[in-house]
């Protein structure tokens, strides 16, 4: 397994490219993870809570109907039935175990679709630290469920207002608070991006979805899978199902990028598709970037997806060849949406639809011998709201019609 080098690059991706003002923080942080990382009560105590606490291991479900007439057998890994809907509290509680180590009294973090922002909430209850979270106001609307999870968990919900008001506008915001309170202040990070050392420490806190997903394999089908599919936005569900296999070469890995409404659209979300070599938020990847250097609006169905970048690991996955990266539309995500909830009674997240879609394609492609694994990131709950203006019609019409 691969590691950053000593400056936080995977390859030409990564780095620490900040103002002054968070150069120490980072360090800081990168001091208190390497302490962490080499102590083992603290990994007891991550490993206990997500036992006890998010009900860990997730389940490996067949899924016997979804994408038929296929050959190819698709089975889901569950980090929907985790504890708050979704793979964010996997990397939340191990975070927050590494601020109350270091003695910080507050949590920042930024969100799109809400999981994260509910999953640093949740944490932030359970431990007793004060959780702020920052969120564009497109998403506030568009999430309006999460929103009000996050409050009854206790947090403040910062709605931001400038540029977008979506992740890419709360994430300056989380990052503008943080570089002003760093003192007593941790912020939670809720990707695989991100100045060095947070893709690399969240990637370690989600690689629990692979090590599950590797024993669940062999000991389900006596095999590795021959694919495995998972929706990339920032990236941290595709690398946390993606880590245990990248040593395997005869384990394929599709990332699945929104492609909004198409990549040869001005409304997408698909860096790794058409995006170019530049630096967000503190680390060198692929960004949508106008030929200046500035950032492109973006757009997704799925607030969690979007997003203009994407985590530096990935770049240099795709770079090297190891992992291969395809766009989903719209329109094909809300297709598998509907199809997986009335073939297997699974409601998905909108980012998971993606993986979904292009799942059921591969599934065709595939044959007997095929095992495609798909990473369920989250569940659908906050989506249905959405889903219904989309649909055009009232879910209680469809109940007493």
């Amino acid at each position: 397994m691969h590691k950053p080098d000593e400056r936080g690059y995977f390859g030409d991706f990564g780095g620490r490219w900040v103002p002054e003002v968070l150069v120490a923080p980072l360090a800081e942080v990168e001091k208190a993870m390497n302490e962490a990382f080499g102590d083992p009560t603290y990994w007891e105590e991550f490993h206990a809570l997500l036992s006890e606490y998010v009900g860990r291991p997730s389940a490996l479900t067949v899924a016997h109907r979804f994408g038929q007439p296929r050959n190819a057998t698709i089975a889901f890994k569950r980090e929907d039935l985790n504890h708050t809907g979704a793979h964010k509290i996997n990397n939340t509680i191990g975070q927050a175990l590494l601020a109350k180590r270091m003695g910080k009294q507050r949590l920042i973090a930024e969100t799109g679709a809400g999981q994260h922002g509910v999953a640093v909430a949740t944490i932030g209850a359970k431990l007793g630290i004060p959780v702020d979270v920052y969120m564009g106001a497109v998403d506030v609307e568009r999430q309006a469920l999460n929103v009000y999870l996050m409050r009854l968990l206790g947090a403040t919900v910062h709605p931001v207002t400038g540029g977008t008001q979506t992740l890419k506008d709360a994430t300056n915001e989380a990052f503008r608070v943080w570089a002003a309170q760093c003192e007593d202040t941790f912020y939670v990070i809720g990707s695989v991006v991100g100045a060095h050392p947070y893709p690399f420490m969240v990637r370690e806190f989600q690689r629990i979805v692979c090590d599950d997903g590797r024993i669940q394999s062999q000991g389900r089908f006596g095999r590795l899978p021959t694919d495995i599919v998972a929706c990339v936005g920032g990236g941290s569900n595709a690398l946390g199902i993606f880590t245990a296999f990248i040593d395997d070469d005869n384990v394929n890995l599709w990332g699945v990028e929104a492609a909004g409404k198409g990549t040869n659209t001005a409304e997408t979300a698909a860096p790794l598709a058409v995006g170019s070599v530049g630096v967000l938020h503190g680390s060198r990847s692929f960004l949508l970037q106008t030929a200046e250097g500035q950032v492109k609006p973006t757009h997704s169905i799925s607030a969690g997806l979007d997003y203009p970048g994407v985590g530096p690991e990935h770049a240099y996955l795709k770079q090297s060849g190891r992992a291969k990266y395809v766009a989903v539309t719209d329109d094909e995500a809300l297709a598998a949406f509907h199809a997986c909830a009335a073939s297997e009674g699974i409601i998905a997240a909108l980012e998971s639809a993606h993986a979904l879609a292009y799942a059921q394609q591969l599934a065709k492609e595939r044959g007997e011998e095929g095992l495609i694994v798909v990473c369920m990131s989250g569940r659908g709950d906050k989506d249905v709201t959405q889903i219904e203006k989309l649909d055009g019609k009232a879910l209680v019409a469809e109940v007493t019609g």
